[in-house]
């Protein structure tokens, strides 16, 4: 028989590291180095070092100064959106996958209509020349890109609608509206367009 001295503890078994399990060890660790919890996101990581709120304004000058300050980030934060071509940023008549996939049409190819600015402002410039020959030029070369825009805006739009109902045969679609919307895209200069294009030229939609 077994006597226990008073006072006297027995010592718990300590557990042998060659017959632990290899999976409970590593949970240990982690408990015990405090790593037991899910690594927090950049964005939340960022958030806690930006420390606590400013404190509120204190005079009217400074409220409607942090109030013009706040509508000037929205305002750019908006424009960035619309320009890379973001729905939730983009109005009415450019949002959709439809309006995106006519501007990919409109951007992939080279468009008679992107010279209509230049032409017109040579056109108007040879109005002012006094020479009844230079107007008759510019009146000819004006009426001819007139003509030549009338054939390429005929082509885009029958490219257009082949695109889209091959890209979307199920829904219903407004195709004049669609022609309009790639045909007005395709008289301002590329870099102007907006949103901005997200196709090279000669890439098909």
């Amino acid at each position: 028989m077994k006597l226990r001295l008073p006072g006297r503890r027995d010592a718990a078994p300590t557990p042998d590291a060659s017959s632990a399990d290899p999976g409970e060890l590593t949970s240990e660790l982690l408990k015990t180095g405090g790593k037991g919890r899910p690594t927090p996101r950049r964005s939340e990581a960022q958030g806690r070092r930006q420390g606590p709120p400013p404190p509120p304004p204190t005079t009217r000058k400074e409220a409607y100064k942090r109030m013009r300050e706040q509508q000037a980030l929205r305002r750019a934060e908006t424009r960035q959106g619309a320009a890379r071509g973001d729905d939730s940023f983009l109005p009415a008549r450019d949002r959709g996958p439809v309006r995106k996939l006519v501007r990919d049409v409109v951007d992939g190819r080279r468009n008679i209509g992107s010279l209509f600015l230049a032409v017109a402002a040579v056109a108007l410039i040879g109005t002012f020349v006094p020479s009844l020959a230079v107007k008759a030029y510019s009146s000819f070369v004006l009426f001819g890109f007139f003509v030549l825009l009338v054939i390429d805006s005929v082509v885009l739009g029958r490219k257009i609608k082949q695109t889209v109902l091959a890209r979307f045969p199920d829904q219903d679609h407004r195709m004049k509206g669609l022609v309009w919307y790639g045909i007005s895209r395709s008289t301002m200069i590329r870099r102007w367009r907006f949103p901005k294009p997200e196709v090279s030229l000669g890439s098909k939609a």
